[in-house]
């Protein structure tokens, strides 16, 4: 496995219950700012092996785009996350910070 998808997958794994990340800002903390779809790959792709919280991963505009929307808006709600008819999720109010650094090996250096 290449370190960026070793950093992908840490850092999904740390976004808490109730909040949410953006595929860009995952990969930006990855870092790669732009490999937001290469984040989604890695979702569909490793999410069952790696235990990954996908539901917790939206688009730049807060929005449920995921193949298994139905499924993502429930989790997300079970978890608190509000959801409006449109399918958005209001990120000033959910939008996980991002990880506690020191926490995360590959950023010791």
């Amino acid at each position: 496995m290449n370190h960026f998808t070793e950093k992908v997958i840490e850092t999904i794994l740390q976004i808490p219950s109730g909040r949410v990340a953006s595929y860009g800002q995952i990969a930006a903390i990855a870092g790669n700012h732009r490999a937001a779809r290469q984040v989604g790959r890695i979702l569909h792709s490793m999410s069952s092996k790696y235990n990954l919280p996908w539901h917790r991963v939206v688009n730049a505009k807060g929005e449920i785009v995921h193949f298994k929307a139905e499924r993502q808006r429930d989790l997300l709600e079970q978890e608190g996350v509000d959801i409006d008819a449109r399918g958005r999720i209001d990120l000033g109010r959910f939008r996980w910070e991002g990880p506690v650094w020191e926490d995360l090996d590959w950023m010791r250096g």
